[in-house]
């Protein structure tokens, strides 16, 4: 089953053009990558598929439930109810975390699950604790984001995501605020994710990771998808010059 499906995506900053006619999908159980270099498109195609920006044009459906779709060469979305609803499918980690600093580790993962999605406490909690265990900091819970490193935050905003159940995981450049040690952890939660077959869409700069645990990569470049397919053939035999040029600018850097 298709989680995530984006047709003729358009989308336009005043007289800028971000995005023109982006189509992707998603299958369940699926992990895909997107690469690209700085104002490609990247984070604004996430931002569209999470419901944090509009589109100008194009459909969106997530989870078989139609969010938005082009009418007239604009694009109508459903009612707020609906919407509100759709939301509860997707999980969002940011790169800057996102935490709320007044809140212990606990309360952090705890407070959505128990106060937006109204369930119960006990069965959040026993949840939470699992989560904690799974990303490691099972001796953190009552501690504060203030009191955790930066890729001890990520690792927290993970276990907040997944415990509102999603059906799909959006990772915007998790460890692009990260030093390379702490990358190391945060990759390794990433690939267990993947090795339960969470539906995960990564925007990452992290071709070696992308190459290991993605199952289909898309390059962007301009606003549009330059080339996709299979970690192997992108990464490694890419077909798009733009594609080369920016694997071979990224590995000179590393």
């Amino acid at each position: 089953m298709k989680l995530l499906e984006i047709s003729h995506l358009k989308k336009n900053f005043g007289e800028l053009e971000v995005l023109s006619d982006i189509s992707l999908d998603v299958e369940e159980g699926e992990v895909l990558a997107i690469l690209g270099p700085s104002g490609s498109g990247k984070s604004t195609t996430l931002r569209c598929a999470t419901l944090l920006e509009t589109m100008d044009q194009g459909t969106l459906k997530i989870d078989g439930k139609t969010v938005a779709e082009d009418k007239d060469g604009k694009a109508v979305y459903v009612g707020k109810k609906e919407l509100h609803k759709i939301k509860e499918s997707i999980g969002l980690v940011f790169q800057n975390f996102n935490l709320f600093p007044h809140y212990t580790v606990l309360k952090n993962i705890m407070d959505a699950p128990v106060h937006v999605q109204k369930r119960n406490p006990e069965e959040v909690k026993k949840q939470a604790d699992e989560l904690l265990a799974k990303v490691g900091l099972t001796d953190k819970a009552d501690s504060y984001p203030c009191q955790l490193s930066g890729g001890q935050q990520q690792r927290v905003a993970i276990a907040r995501a997944l415990a509102m159940n999603p059906k799909i995981l959006f990772f915007d450049e998790p460890t692009s605020a990260l030093d390379p040690e702490i990358t190391a952890g945060i990759l390794k939660v990433l690939r267990q994710l993947a090795e339960e077959k969470t539906t995960m869409v990564i925007v990452t700069h992290e071709i070696g990771f992308a190459r290991k645990v993605a199952d289909r990569v898309i390059f962007m470049d301009g606003g549009v998808i330059v080339e996709e397919g299979k970690p192997e053939d992108v990464i490694d035999h890419p077909k798009n010059e733009r594609t080369r040029t920016f694997l071979q600018k990224l590995e000179g850097e590393a």
